[in-house]
């Protein structure tokens, strides 16, 4: 009965086909057997008088070899050595596996010397000889026959290696998330040189009682309701990009004297915008400056968005830590908390008198004259905006949730998105067709978070559904703070080029190529940035 029992267990060690089994082998030798037909060509080569050989042109400097065109070419022994080494390096891990110690240490030995010699091979420049490739092939040959005879069959080297493809591609994901998180880190991080500039502005606000006053005389001017002067709007906290905004506007105008900048900032970064914009002239345009904490009427009861920004529970997703790695890293970031980013929702009740406006962000920068944007027809529409769906993911079903009958029943998923960032608002159709209103139905019917994810673009594209008018790309271009391929042509004929995205101009994180667009609207020469620099 032994003697059955084991004649019975014989064959389901080999219950895959043989030509299966000895798959891997013949890949392994296949290598071995090019590489020696490679070898007898050479000889009769080199056996053959050339007249090549007479005039010296075996002499031909090796520094023209192409050692990725040596590595792919199917009759080399760097490719013979290459593939080899790929097969060995699976059985190193399964030997391992099988606790096959031993044989691992070998065929790693192996390995090492094969990279050695791929490795000189590449950085002398030369191919790699018959007499160099012969006893490392053999070698290896023999170790990975060894190694199948030893344990694994096919479905063995299969299996283990899937879920060491498996447990790569976990820890590739889980460093690509880590990365993300580090960079979001980076981004939301003030430089130490801002925050130096902040105090010392503020420090001058405080101490220069002349400032303060000056600041009353300006808030009572006409100017800052006069219509017949062009009115652009701009909520930050950053001064220095601020200023950059303002500078790059200012000093590609035909007009600057006619324009009239209204900031407005938060309690901590107001008295640091008023220094700096009492401090410094920009070409004798207007600028005013407000603390949003001052409109009263911006309040829970009022706006959706303030209750829902009070939420404890979204206040412990922002400010627990980055534990919980559900959430995108890029919602992750503060602004999203602040209310400053929402106040472009609020522009009617902010200046009541106005009857037009040009919205621009904090990370822009102006290079053309932007007063034509004042006399464009929106036929009727609210907004100007640049469209942004020459890419298929700016689209609205990339923004907004279409399982949600509410989302699905009102909206074409495929209409185009398009970009804040550089904006023309007619505030007179604004107030008519209630737009501040429609933006506070959508943001209670979001008050769950079910609708879209955090931030201003999705209840916007809601909000001006229909009410947007498409203007040139040529005047708003966007992703200079990711996108490392834009067209130079694109970005010279730009009106307004935008930094959005993390690599924000004034951080380390920048990009250099589009940096110098940026700096050229700082006044380096001015000593609180020269201080703040040097410290």
């Amino acid at each position: 009965m032994r003697r059955r029992a084991a004649e019975y267990r014989r064959p389901v060690r080999r219950r895959f086909p043989y030509w299966i089994w000895v798959l891997l082998g013949l890949f392994s030798i296949a290598g071995f057997f090019l590489f020696v037909l490679h070898h007898n060509q050479n000889e009769d080569r080199i056996e053959q008088p050339t007249r090549e050989r007479n005039t010296g042109i075996e002499r031909i400097a090796h520094e023209d070899l192409n050692f990725t065109q040596e590595i792919l070419s199917a009759t080399s022994f760097s490719r013979q050595l290459a593939e080899q080494v790929t097969l060995a390096k699976a059985y190193v891990i399964i030997a391992k596996e099988h606790n096959n110690l031993h044989l691992a240490w070998e065929l790693s030995t192996k390995i090492r010397s094969c990279q050695l010699l791929l490795s000189k091979a590449a950085m002398r420049g030369e191919s790699i000889t018959f007499e160099e490739a012969e006893p490392i092939i053999k070698s290896l040959s023999s170790l990975i026959f060894r190694a199948q005879d030893a344990h694994y069959d096919i479905a063995t080297t299969i299996m283990t290696m899937k879920s060491h493809i498996q447990a790569l591609e976990e820890r590739a994901n889980a460093a690509t998330v880590q990365s993300t998180v580090f960079g979001q880190l980076a981004a939301e991080a003030l430089p130490k040189s801002l925050h130096c500039l902040n105090v010392k502005l503020t420090a001058d606000w405080l101490s220069k009682l002349r400032l303060q006053e000056l600041a009353d005389e300006k808030r009572n001017s006409q100017r800052v309701m006069d219509n017949n002067l062009y009115h652009f709007c701009i909520f930050s906290d950053n001064v220095l990009a601020t200023s950059v905004v303002v500078n790059s506007t200012v000093s590609n105008a035909d007009h600057p004297k006619q324009l009239v900048f209204h900031i407005v900032t938060n309690r901590i970064n107001y008295a640091a915008m008023q220094a700096w914009f009492l401090l410094n002239d920009f070409k004798g345009s207007t600028i005013e400056v407000q603390n949003i904490e001052e409109f009263s009427w911006l309040n829970a009861s009022f706006a959706p968005i303030v209750k829902q920004l009070q939420d404890e529970d979204l206040q412990a997703s922002y400010f627990g830590g980055y534990q919980d790695l559900k959430m995108e890293p890029k919602f992750r970031n503060p602004k999203y908390l602040s209310l400053l980013n929402h106040l472009r929702f609020y522009i009617p009740q902010i200046y009541p008198q106005l009857e037009k406006v040009v919205f621009l962000d904090d990370d822009v920068v102006v290079q053309k004259d932007l007063t034509p944007l004042f006399s464009l027809d929106l036929h009727g529409n609210v907004n100007g905006a640049v469209e942004t769906c020459l890419e298929a993911f700016h689209r609205y079903y990339k923004y907004l949730n279409f399982s949600n009958s509410i989302i699905s029943s009102k909206f074409d998923p495929q209409a185009c998105g398009w970009a804040f960032g550089m904006n023309v608002f007619d505030l007179i159709a604004w107030r008519k067709a209630n737009v501040t209103a429609q933006y506070h139905y959508w943001q209670e019917q979001n008050a769950e978070g079910t609708l879209w994810k955090l931030g201003t673009l999705p209840p916007g594209l809601l909000t001006f559904y229909g009410l947007t008018e498409p203007l040139d790309r040529r005047w708003h271009v966007l992703g200079l703070g990711y996108d490392l391929n834009i067209d130079n042509r694109l970005i010279e004929s730009a009106a307004v080029i935008h930094f959005n995205g993390n690599m924000k101009p004034w951080l380390k994180l920048a990009i250099g190529r589009y940096k110098p667009l940026w700096e050229r609207y700082v006044n380096q020469s001015h000593p609180y940035l020269q201080d703040c620099v040097a410290t």
